[in-house]
């Protein structure tokens, strides 16, 4: 049912907005890997990861990896 924005509520064209902002945001930086294939290794690597963190292994510190690559 078309309504025109004069008759919307504060509430109403609030939310409009809101939806027509995130479609827009959606459709020019929406997912850039979308429909890339991810490669076994890399799927590996992260199962990997996942386990250890879950395990509550960490990874190095910050301001360690920064030192170390002299930044």
């Amino acid at each position: 049912m078309p309504t025109t924005i004069a008759r919307m509520t504060k509430k109403e064209f609030a939310g409009m907005l809101s939806n027509i902002v995130e479609q827009k945001l959606i459709e020019l930086f929406g997912d850039p890997d979308d429909g890339l294939v991810m490669k076994e290794p890399l799927r590996r690597r992260l199962v990997r990861q996942k386990n250890a963190v879950a395990k509550g292994e960490r990874g190095e510190d910050f301001s360690t990896v920064r030192k170390r690559l002299g930044l």
